[in-house]
């Protein structure tokens, strides 16, 4: 029999791991390239021989997305399979329609053939959307079940944008670690709160070997999932974000809806800030596609350092990038903070813009008056830390999860903006972590 051919659609992320789970060792399939888009500088790599397996003895070769329509004429495509996140329902069926058209077919793959299997319990942390607050209620997670007496070991959404080789299977225990694996500011954004706490970090290519690894160091192992991807492993208890500031988006988001009607747990995130008709869509939107899931409402409250240094300065508010970007925010906790402490201005980076950065704000033209921390390597690093230079302000509100100028130089005084999940009423994370597993014996 002739294998059939495949394509995948992805953004290094689910694509390696659709990869890995239902065709590296599956001789039915030949899978002849990747695509690749959302993540700078993806395309044009190759997934390496360590990884591909022994049915790929040259690795698989990664083009760009708009490439897509003639690789599948021309390599002979029979099945194409997107395999990437935060994208709305309509986007997808595009993309569908773009394959139907050029002569393939068009496939998703679901949780039952790519989810893992622990030997240990596993909870999940995943969201309708990018940007509706998975860092905090992971770092509050991981503080329950700790309090709750157990070894928690934080298993992270891939972010390889390096060598992918040597990325397979990555352990973060100290600050040391980010530097030797190289850490982009994405990744350092995620690990190093946790490093903080004195928690374990793995993340890499090969989740299967990461699982592994995870479960040598842990009695629990806390899944924390990337911008509105499935889990890669089949959680015991599944956490899920809606964002009332983006009503209506936890029904017309790719995978997001299907986490929703998948969670144990929801979480009404950023009540404190949203408006009340937000928050009474989420509610209504939980109850029609998952009514039996418990519901926690929760608020992000924003700490800074000196608020006082904010009041009438002209501030330039460097926010999250994936959160601004694909995750489709106008403003974020910085922007929150200039205007509650009393800034004069809101300093427009984007005429100061330059290469990398200039381009994401072309890309992605409905980004409000700040500026992205985009860092996915030492060239748009240094684009950022130019931007900066650059714009004129007086005052820097940095409302990234790190200390951004641990990794660039900033020329201007600063101000951090910090946020932790705050849960209002019952239940609470811990309340439910403890009636699920109850203290460790």
């Amino acid at each position: 029999m002739s294998k059939t051919r495949v394509l995948i659609m992805g953004a290094a992320g689910r694509d390696f791991h659709n990869f890995n789970t239902v065709f590296r060792d599956n001789p039915a399939y030949q899978v002849v390239a990747f695509t690749a888009t959302q993540i700078p500088d993806i395309e044009g790599r190759l997934y390496p021989p360590e990884l591909s397996g022994p049915l790929y003895p040259e690795g698989i070769p990664i083009y760009p997305e708009n490439d897509l329509a003639a690789l599948i004429r021309e390599q002979a495509i029979d099945e194409v399979v997107f395999a990437y996140s935060d994208v709305s329902h309509e986007y997808v069926m595009h993309k569908a329609s773009l394959v139907l058209a050029a002569g393939a077919d068009y496939r998703l793959i679901g949780p039952k053939q790519t989810m893992l299997k622990s030997s240990k319990p596993v909870v999940g942390v995943g969201a309708v959307r990018t940007g509706c607050g998975k860092s905090q209620t992971t770092r509050a997670v991981s503080r329950a079940l700790r309090k709750l007496g157990y070894r928690v070991a934080v298993v992270r959404h891939p972010m390889p944008y390096g060598d992918l080789a040597r990325q397979a299977v990555q352990r973060f225990a100290t600050y040391d670690d980010l530097v030797r694996h190289e850490a982009t500011i994405e990744e350092r954004e995620e690990y190093e709160p946790h490093i903080d706490s004195g928690v374990v970090v793995f993340a890499g290519v090969d989740y299967e070997r990461i699982l592994r690894a995870a479960e040598q160091e842990a009695d629990i192992v806390l899944w924390d999932g990337g911008n509105n991807d499935l889990p890669f492993y089949a959680p015991d208890l599944y956490f899920v974000l809606v964002d009332p500031h983006r009503p209506g988006h936890e029904q017309s988001y790719h995978p997001g809806e299907a986490n929703l009607r998948m969670a144990d747990v929801v979480i009404i995130n950023k009540i404190d800030t949203a408006d009340q008709a937000g928050v009474q869509q989420v509610r209504e939107s939980i109850r029609a596609l998952n009514p039996t899931a418990a519901v926690i409402d929760a608020a992000s409250p924003i700490f800074v350092d000196d608020p006082a240094a904010i009041r009438g300065q002209r501030v330039l508010v460097v926010e999250d990038g994936p959160t601004l970007t694909h995750g489709e925010m106008a403003y974020g906790a910085g922007v929150v903070a200039a205007q509650r402490f009393g800034a004069a201005e809101l300093v427009d980076p984007r005429p100061y813009a330059v290469r990398s950065i200039a381009e994401t704000f072309a890309k992605y033209p409905n980004t409000g008056t700040l500026l992205p921390a985009m860092g996915y390597g030492e060239a748009q690093r240094a684009d950022l830390e130019e931007t900066i230079r650059a714009t004129p302000c007086d005052l820097v509100i940095v409302a990234t999860p790190i200390d951004l100028a641990r990794v660039i130089t900033i020329d201007k005084p600063t101000q951090r903006v910090r946020y932790e999940l705050q849960e209002l009423g019952q239940p609470t994370v811990y309340e439910v972590l403890r009636a699920k597993f109850g203290p460790k014996a």
